[in-house]
C-alpha cells in the first residue's frame, strides 16, 4: 500500500493510453471493414486517415506531458515506449488501407481479411489491458491472448505468402500482396510489443 500512496494521483497518462487503445480498436475495425467491402466502400479511407491523425495527436500529447512532468506514475521510458508502439499500430493499419488504393487491389485475398480479424482481436485485448493498467495486476490474460493471436497471425501470413508462389499468380500481384501481408503482420507484431511493455510495467510495479 505504501508504494501506491507515493505514486502521483495524476491519471492523465493512463487516460491518454486508454484513448490510444480505443483509437487503435477503431482503426483496426475500419481496416477490417475495408478488407471486407473493398472497393465498394472507398470512403472509409478518409476515416482511416483521421484515425491515424488522432493517433498522432494522442502520442504528441503523451510526449509533451512527459517532457513537462517531473514525477511520472510509471517509468518514463515505458511511457515513451508504449506511446510509440501504440502509434505504430495505427500507422501500420493506415498504411495497409492505403495499399488498397495505391496498388489498385480489385478484391482482397481471404488471408488478408483473416489477418485484419486477428489485428482487431489483438487491439481489443490491448485496449482492455490498458483500461486496467492503473491497477498493475491481473493483466496477464491480455498479453497471453495477444501472444496467441500474434502466433496465429504469423501462421496466416506464412500460408498466405506460400499461396502466392504456388498458384501461378502474376509477379506484380505477388509483390503487392507480399507488401500487404508484411504490413499487416507488422501491425499485429506491434500489438505484441506493446503488450510486452505492459507486462514489464506490471512487473516493475507489483
Amino acid at each position: 500500500m505504501a508504494r501506491f500512496s507515493l505514486l502521483p494521483r495524476d491519471r492523465t497518462f493512463f487516460d491518454l493510453f486508454i484513448e490510444a487503445g480505443q483509437n487503435n480498436v477503431h482503426a483496426s475495425r475500419l481496416l477490417d471493414r475495408m478488407m471486407n467491402t473493398w472497393p465498394e466502400d472507398e470512403g472509409l479511407l478518409s476515416e482511416m486517415v483521421a484515425a491515424e491523425q488522432e493517433g498522432d495527436r494522442i502520442t504528441h500529447d503523451i510526449v509533451k506531458r512527459l517532457n513537462s512532468t517531473f514525477v511520472t506514475p510509471i517509468d518514463r521510458e515505458d511511457i515513451y515506449g508504449l506511446a510509440t508502439q501504440m502509434d505504430d499500430i495505427v500507422d501500420f493499419a493506415e498504411e495497409a488501407a492505403d495499399f488498397l488504393g495505391l496498388y489498385k487491389i480489385e478484391a482482397p485475398m481471404e488471408q488478408a481479411t483473416a489477418l485484419t480479424k486477428v489485428l482487431v482481436a489483438s487491439c481489443e485485448q490491448l485496449a482492455a489491458g490498458l483500461e486496467h493498467l492503473p491497477e498493475f495486476k491481473d493483466l496477464d490474460k491480455y498479453w497471453i491472448e495477444i501472444h496467441r493471436l500474434e502466433n496465429e497471425g504469423d501462421r496466416i501470413s506464412r500460408d498466405a505468402v506460400a499461396s502466392l508462389f504456388s498458384n501461378g499468380i502474376d509477379p506484380m500481384i505477388v509483390i503487392r500482396w507480399k507488401d500487404m501481408f508484411a504490413v499487416l503482420e507488422e501491425a499485429i507484431d506491434a500489438t505484441e510489443t506493446a503488450a510486452q511493455i505492459l507486462e514489464g510495467i506490471v512487473i516493475k510495479n507489483s
